[in-house]
């Protein structure tokens, strides 16, 4: 009678104009609320999702278990499921799920073991709802149709609980049968551990159930709440103020943010997050790790189960999870290879600050809705700021959301002070036009002089040369330096050289010197334990690497080996290696010339933050890495062993294919030449992890930190997606990245014997490529 009076009172009091404000709240993901992607909690808990198909299909996932699916278009990675039906939402209890089906409205629920067989009761099996909300072991539901414009009716709820045989049953409920809520119209519903919350037609949230006086609610809540979600013991809201509200478990509010703005809320065990509305990250508070949030992505939408959350990524829908903390483990709820639906398919249009999802920006093909029906729109939440190394190049639209491009592109003042760029491109080239134009001048003026000074100074000299007819030739040839000149000559060599036709050329140090700027800090590529590598740019505009040994690889190096390494070295000529040009064996220094890269090593683009590299690419790169490897091992006699394969060591040209670089030489004291070889398998194997998984080989921040120890059981359990590289956009033919995942097994055997030959990996990848199974 109390909450009667309270409402009664609380739609008197309220003006029309707030009253119309306050049915405005949205669904959002969580335990007890409805979204399109929903978990369950429990020893038996699962994640489920609305796929990306178009028909609006159902994916799960469980704790420790195969997916599965009823998506007739899911991946390989996920089994067919087509017990579950399609569904318009889901929303999550204690060990199973419910959800509003999308061709009739009519309430499903199911469990793991048994998606087939419908818990919800008989007397509401007929009954069309449009909006759902599980429990922990309740549900309770918003009458009416889904697809209707008018979403407000009243609430029905029943009970979900364990039988003798440990099977779940349902009944009609009579804890929530609240006489006060009866002929109350609702707009949403959430639902907790033995309560339920929802936002009035007429104003206002109010709460009921056997444990809503836990919460502390005082009364109904004067509030219109643009996101909602609801723990065990626990409801959160956020106010279209951006005002976070929190009433129940006060664990759960430690650390909370103030102010931010979201557009969605999940509720875990012992945590909530939130989608940040600006720039769609994710934020979590409670007892939460908030460093294993994924920091590459923002989200659509998320949903969290009592340790895990998962959520569908807005830059190509695909799931990713993490853990609330490093005791457990996203593993533990391996999400399948799945495009998921980023929010719910409803009628009519979107309103200020959404934009109707485009499915045109999936690049697939063969997609043109992501709903069943073409009169149904999703309608996002607009972002308006962009994560770090970011800016927003394109505000929202109707029907897009707003574009974030990388900082490396940034090309006009409008980026220059949220990049942090201290000197813009087209400054800079203002600056350099001005410097030329006075260098111009000013060395007009002098060059005359010059002139003038040289043929007054060589003219004398010039006209004795001709008389005595005197010439010279500077032939370079690997390991030898032929001087041909009369014995009263110069005997320095000039500084100009002519290379014998493949053959290595012979630089001058002078000219290597002027090519790096005197081997400035500025000029280095890079730097290992032989030395320095630097960018170099010869008279004639030609760039090249050059590698220039250090005092210790000098003292350990005698001429005789020098020559030997150069003798081999020069003969390397591969599409995939990066092949010699010349070198330079002057006044003690080592230099060797090399081919330029221009795209960097493989190594700094999967983690070094330069561009990433998309699937069909990566797949290139190591099949091509992989032929400059068979190259060294077959070609040669006794072949040449890398010793030292990895990322750093695989570069890209200026078309990204790939070259293999700083390789060893097989020595005749070498005794064991098959273990050496296997042992170039066993590290081109870790080469393709990394490149499967964007992890690197070895990293303190995961457990286990090495690569190998985490994912080949994985690959043995057949579970080769969860190693898969979830920052690149996926399509829905994973294959090619399965098999990848098998080749690299079978190289990082335990075993060299059972390894196979680097032939035979280049042969498999050739066909992976070549049969058209790239992404």
């Amino acid at each position: 009678m109390q909450t009667q009076q309270a409402l009664s009172g609380l739609s008197r009091s309220v003006p029309p104009l707030l009253l119309l404000l306050l049915l405005c709240s949205t669904s959002a993901s969580g335990f007890g609320s409805m979204g399109p992607i929903s978990a369950s909690f429990g020893k038996n808990g699962f994640f489920c999702a609305i796929d990306a198909s178009g028909k609006q299909g159902v994916v799960c996932w469980g704790f420790n278990s195969s997916p599965s699916t009823s998506s007739s278009a899911s991946s390989s990675s996920s089994a067919s499921f087509s017990n579950i039906p399609a569904m318009a939402a889901l929303s999550g209890g204690e060990n199973f799920l419910c959800g509003i089906l999308a061709n009739t409205s009519q309430a499903y629920c199911w469990i793991s073991v048994s998606p087939g067989i419908d818990l919800v009761p008989l007397p509401f099996k007929s009954t069309g709802y449009s909006h759902i909300a599980a429990g922990k072991s309740h549900v309770c539901a918003i009458r009416g149709s889904y697809y209707s414009d008018h979403e407000y009716g009243t609430v029905d709820c029943w009970e979900i609980f364990e039988t003798s045989n440990r099977s779940l049953s349902s009944k009609q409920s009579t804890l929530f049968s609240d006489q006060a809520i009866a002929n109350l119209v609702f707009k949403g519903v959430v639902s907790g551990e033995g309560f339920s919350c929802g936002a009035v037609r007429d104003g206002g949230l109010i709460c009921w159930g056997p444990n809503s006086s836990n919460l502390g609610v005082s009364g109904p809540v004067l509030q219109n709440f643009t996101a909602l979600a609801s723990g065990r013991a626990s409801v959160c809201g956020i106010s279209d103020f951006g005002e976070l509200n929190c009433w129940g478990d006060a664990d759960l509010l430690d650390g909370h943010p103030n102010g931010t703005q979201y557009v969605s809320l999940a509720a875990g065990d012992h945590h909530y997050c939130g989608i940040r509305q600006d720039n769609h990250r994710v934020e979590c508070w409670g007892m939460f790790n908030s460093s294993l949030i994924p920091k590459a992505s923002g989200f659509m939408a998320i949903a969290s189960s009592d340790y895990t959350t998962c959520g569908i990524r807005e830059d190509d829908l695909v799931i990713d999870c993490w853990a609330a903390n490093a005791t457990s483990s996203p593993t533990d709820y391996d999400p399948p290879l799945e495009l998921c639906s980023p929010g719910l398919c409803t009628p009519g249009s979107c309103g200020q600050g959404e934009f109707a999802f485009n499915a045109s920006t999936l690049n697939e093909v063969d997609l043109t809705s992501l709903c069943v029906r073409k009169d149904l729109t999703i309608c996002s939440s607009c972002g308006s700021n962009c994560s770090e190394g970011f800016f927003l190049s394109s505000s929202c639209t109707q029907h897009a959301d707003r574009v974030c491009t990388a900082c490396s592109l940034c090309q006009n003042s409008s980026c220059w002070d949220i990049c942090g760029l201290q000197t813009p491109p087209e400054m800079r080239k203002k600056l350099w036009n001005h410097v030329r134009r006075l260098v111009i001048i000013f060395g007009s003026s002098a060059l005359g002089f010059l002139l003038i000074l040289i043929c007054w100074c060589l003219l004398p000299r010039l006209t004795s040369q001709k008389k005595e007819g005197s010439k010279k030739q500077f032939k370079s040839c690997i390991g030898k330096a032929e001087l041909e000149a009369d014995n009263n000559e110069d005997p320095n060599p000039p500084p100009s050289v002519i290379p014998c036709p493949g053959i290595a050329q012979v630089f001058r140090l002078s000219e290597l010197k002027d090519a790096t700027n005197g081997f400035k800090e500025f000029n280095e590529l890079g730097r290992g334990s032989f030395g320095f590598v630097y960018k170099a740019v010869l008279a004639d505009g030609q760039q090249v690497a050059v590698k220039r040994a250090n005092a210790a690889t000098i003292i350990h190096t005698n001429s005789r080996d020098f020559e030997m390494e150069l003798e081999v070295l020069s003969k390397i000529r591969h599409c995939n290696i990066v092949n010699l040009l010349g070198y330079c064996s002057e006044m003690g220094e080592r230099l060797l010339v090399y081919e330029y890269m221009a795209h960097g090593t493989l190594y700094d683009h999967l983690h070094g933050g330069l561009s990433a590299l998309n699937w069909s690419l990566r797949l290139k790169i190591a099949m091509q890495a992989a032929k400059g490897l068979e190259y060294l091992h077959k070609e040669f006699v006794p072949p040449i062993v890398h010793r030292n394969v990895k990322t750093l060591n695989i570069l890209l040209d200026a078309e990204w294919s790939a070259r293999i670089a700083d390789f060893g030489l097989l020595t005749s004291n070498d005794r064991d030449l098959n273990g050496d070889l296997a042992s170039d398998v066993y590290n081109f194997g870790v080469v393709l992890l990394e490149i499967l998984s964007g992890r690197k080989a070895y990293d303190r921040d995961y457990t286990p930190p090495s690569v190998v120890e985490w994912a080949l059981p994985l690959i043995k359990q057949n579970k080769a997606a969860a190693i898969i590289d979830r920052y690149i956009a996926l399509p829905r033919n994973v294959e090619p990245l399965l098999k990848l995942a098998d080749i690299a097994g079978l190289a990082i055997k335990e075993n060299p014997t059972e390894r196979p030959t680097m032939s035979d990996i280049a042969s498999w990848l050739e066909h992976i490529v070549k049969d058209g199974l790239t992404l």
